[in-house]
């Protein structure tokens, strides 16, 4: 694997000491995971025009990236498009530190890095999500993880915990980005289509290119999947597409258009009996009740941005308008919400005492509003009104990130983030009692961190940084239990020490961290008997683990060792131990938090030819199964699950290219996604099994 070779001083990797190298790997057999900022082995070829200002081309934003004292992950289109690519999981299975785990036939998943949101495996916490650069989490924090394509990317960025601070996020989770393709960066035609097992079948056109100053890029996609579990079919449609104009050679502006429209059955959550020896059944109260996630959305967004020198300035606006229609077995969810806000970005270099000095600074405003109502569940349909409450929020955060080069090598690194949130309730319904209620929270963020480069292809790096993460209203005003909940926001400090880059055909990107959590939101206590516990602000928690990922060339030349692009054989590795526990609490004491496994490991051996053909064996690896409550029931543990994956396919010179991707080959019976409880018993039903043996297939063309 070679690093990219665009580098100027200190942006440059340099080679590893054999035995430095070997220590770490002794590192990845106990505990590690982050594949190497995912450096692909594959050739990534750059803008074929003038690039653009406002979108940064893979290259450009590898680059970035790379300065970020911390962990950090970039995920090019291809290595996302050569197998089916419906959900966050498909996009980012391969990115250690990140946990995504399926729930509905992997249509839906609990999102977690660094064990953030764990108590909630819905409408996910603790991530900024975004979506060229812009927040598309609703203002509260919360976000749906169906909303993004991972068909309507070029790339996409992880930023781990504090490293999400060059956006202005500040959360235990950090922030992961989604960025579009550009007519300059993916000019011509693009056609996809695929399927396979339970009646998935999906499709795909694109269009891009540029006329003079102007860029175009647009892409409706299709999938539809009649799912494993009973009760899980859905059809997603969606669109994706950009504008840009180039004033001149220093200013750009770009207008976004995101479209949603999802329909989706859902079923229960199955009792961990049923779970293993009927994986495919629901519950009868789902086909009753009609459960499903119906999403209507629309996202419209502009980024200008102004070259001046070394110095860009970006400014962003943004709205986000979303529908959603809920029928659940306790009642039918129906929102509507409006979000918007603006943002601005500068980012420069400067010499400070003759030293170099990096630097960027930003202002964020979001806000929003959700029409919050609850009916009775008719049949699937609206009944009386139970409930109906406005939720706003409103958040103003402002941040900055310095980097110092004290010599070419090394570089000092200090930011923080200011940060004030709104969030208010108003009862429009008082016959059940008044809701209403206001929270403010305030907070200070800071960072330090050091980033030395001593060789060409090897970075050390280590940072110390303070997160605080306001609840969202699903914390604040739960269905299962009404009223205004006092809570506190959860607040953290992390530790992170780590080492990326390259030897003798090995990649590696090694993050090692420890989180000292204050007040997370975490489940207590469970209400009669409804759906779910709701959150209370736990005293002190932990949350430490490592994140290694390894993508190597093992081996070239085996059967074309005299050609000009030799064959070759490859592996990819992301592992994650995660290690949260509370800390001498009341009731859990120091028991492990549920809802993670300890151990999950994601790899891939692949052999390539150089006339485009490919294949290989995958895994994915839960070795110890995890606890799905804080008493840590050892009854009610999940079970360690091994399943074995294949994938091939054909890249050829006329733009044409085929896959087959296989999956759970042997049929294995698992659990994917648990609730979580204080106290797990054998009729609760907190389990949401995997999907069974699979095969997908499909073909793409570029012209």
């Amino acid at each position: 694997m070679t690093m990219p070779s665009q580098r100027r001083a200190p942006d440059k990797r340099r080679v590893l000491p054999a035995g430095t190298v070997l220590s770490f790997l002794l590192l990845a057999d106990q505990a590690a995971a982050q594949a190497p900022i995912e450096v692909p082995p594959v050739t990534v070829t750059g803008d074929r025009v003038v690039p653009s200002l406002t979108v940064p081309s893979v290259d450009d934003a590898r680059r970035d990236i790379e300065r970020t004292p911390g962990g950090v992950g970039l995920v090019p289109s291809e290595r996302i498009r050569d197998s089916k690519a419906t959900t966050i999981k498909d996009a980012l299975d391969y990115v250690p530190g990140v946990l995504a785990q399926p729930k509905y036939g992997q249509e839906d998943a609990r999102l977690s890095i660094r064990g953030s949101g764990l108590s909630r495996n819905f409408h996910l916490r603790g991530i900024r999500i975004m979506v060229d650069g812009v927040p598309m989490n609703l203002a509260d924090g919360g976000a749906d993880t169906q909303e993004l394509d991972p068909l309507g990317v070029r790339y996409i960025e992880v930023f781990r915990g504090a490293n999400a601070l060059q956006w202005g996020a500040a959360s235990l989770g950090g922030a992961i980005n989604y960025v579009s393709p550009t007519g300059r960066s993916a000019p011509g035609w693009l056609a996809r289509a695929d399927g396979g097992s339970f009646g998935n079948a999906g499709g795909q056109v694109a269009l891009g290119g540029s006329a003079g100053a102007w860029d175009y890029w647009f892409s409706p996609t299709f999938s539809h999947a009649d799912g494993y579990r009973q009760h899980t079919e859905r059809d997603y449609l969606r669109f994706n597409g950009n504008l840009g104009y180039r004033f001149d050679e220093d200013v750009e502006t770009r207008f976004f258009a995101g479209v949603n429209h999802i329909r989706q059955q859902i079923p229960s959550s199955l009792t961990r009996s049923l779970a293993y020896t009927d994986p495919r059944a629901t519950d009868p109260s789902s086909f009753l009740k009609n459960t499903r996630r119906d999403i209507d959305s629309l996202r419209l967004v502009n980024r200008t941005t102004f070259r001046i020198g070394d110095d860009s300035v970006t400014a962003s606006a943004w709205y986000h308008h979303k529908v959603l229609f809920h029928p659940l077995s306790f009642g039918v969810v129906d929102n509507v919400s409006d979000d918007g806000g603006a943002s601005v970005r500068w980012t420069g270099t400067a010499t400070v005492a003759g030293l170099r000095n990096d630097y960027v600074v930003g202002a964020n405003l979001f806000t929003g509003v959700n029409v919050n109502k609850t009916y009775v569940n008719n049949n699937g349909r609206r009944g009386a009104l139970t409930n109906h409450v406005d939720e706003r929020s409103t958040n103003v955060e402002l941040y900055a990130e310095n980097r110092l080069y004290l010599d070419p090598t090394l570089a000092f690194i200090v930011g923080a983030q200011l940060g004030h949130a709104r969030r208010s309730l108003d009862d429009k319904l008082l016959a059940n009692g008044d809701d209403s209620g206001r929270k403010i929270f305030n907070s200070v963020n800071p960072k330090v961190g050091v980033l030395w480069q001593p060789r060409k292809d090897w970075q050390v790096f280590g940072n110390v940084s303070r997160a605080s993460e306001p609840p969202t209203f699903a914390e604040l005003n739960p269905s299962a239990s009404p009223g205004f909940a006092n809570l506190k926001p959860q607040t953290s400090w992390t530790a992170e020490i780590g080492t990326r880059g390259t030897w003798r055909g090995i990649g590696f990107d090694l993050s090692v961290y420890r989180a000292w959590i204050r007040n997370e939101l975490q489940l207590f206590v469970v209400p009669g008997s409804g759906d779910g516990g709701f959150a209370l602000n736990a005293d002190r928690t932990i949350h430490q683990g490592v994140e290694l990922g390894i993508d190597a060339t093992l081996l070239e030349g085996l059967a074309t060792a005299t050609a000009a692009a030799p064959d070759k054989v490859q592996a990819r590795l992301a592992y994650t131990f995660s290690d949260f526990r509370f800390r001498n609490d009341p009731v859990a004491g120091d028991n492990q938090i549920p809802g993670a496994p300890r151990h999950y490991v994601r790899a891939e051996l692949r052999y390539s030819h150089p006339s485009g053909f490919w294949f290989g064996p995958n895994v994915e690896w839960v070795p110890q199964g995890y606890y799905v409550d804080n008493a840590n029931t050892k009854a009610f543990r999940t079970r360690a699950y091994a399943l074995l994956g294949a994938r091939a396919g054909w890249t050829f010179e006329n733009g044409l290219s085929l896959f087959l991707d296989a999956r759970n080959l042997f049929n294995k019976t698992y659990v994917s996604n648990t609730n979580a409880r204080p106290v797990a018993t054998t009729v609760d039903q907190l389990y949401n099994p995997g999907d069974g043996r699979a095969v997908f297939v499909g073909l793409e063309f570029r012209w």
